[in-house]
């Protein structure tokens, strides 16, 4: 009979994944300038809706 190996994983803090630790090379924009982009965008929107 063949013998099976058991191969063990390391631990890895129960399936849960740090975000916080996680760094991204994207642009760092804090939660006031999504909204104030989001605002100028939509006064754009409006603006192109009713000039033509």
């Amino acid at each position: 009979m063949a013998k099976k190996d058991k191969k063990t994983l390391p631990p890895s803090g129960a399936g849960l994944v740090r975000y916080f630790e996680e760094e991204t090379k994207g642009p760092k924009l804090t939660p006031e300038q999504v909204v104030v982009m989001s605002l100028i965008l939509a006064v754009f929107c409006l603006v192109l809706r009713f000039s033509g």
